[in-house]
């Protein structure tokens, strides 16, 4: 009997300090057709980032504990992976596309799940 390869999805690195936030974008990501992985600040995401060459996507909150946040997190995604796609969300404040990092999208919490959606499989696109 044959194996047959399934098809890899793409993989999208999910960055929130928060329990419920990470569940609602893991299950989003899932919705959109790709595969979450998770990190609880910038400093694991830039371990899982190090450790894996699969990571297509790093959707991460701006307010985060630890040595630097979202967007700092984005800055470095953006300098030493540059093919990455870069998702940034907040609750607490509007960034304007000038702050974000090049080829950046910004999300307002909540967003709208279908608009997260669609974006999200728009940058695998």
């Amino acid at each position: 009997m044959g194996s047959v390869q399934q098809l890899k999805k793409p993989v999208v690195l999910v960055v929130e300090d928060d329990p419920l936030q990470m569940m609602i974008a893991g299950d989003l990501v899932e919705d959109a057709g790709l595969a979450p992985v998770f990190a609880q600040n910038a400093d694991e995401a830039i371990v899982m980032l190090e450790g894996r060459d699969d990571i297509r996507i790093v959707l991460t909150d701006v307010d985060m504990p630890g040595s630097m946040d979202g967007l700092r997190l984005a800055a470095i995604v953006r300098n030493r992976w540059p093919p990455i796609q870069l998702v940034v969300v907040s609750g607490h404040m509007l960034l304007e596309h000038a702050e974000l990092p090049e080829r950046s999208r910004f999300f307002n919490k909540p967003y709208a799940p279908d608009k997260m959606i669609g974006a999200l499989r728009s940058l695998v696109a």
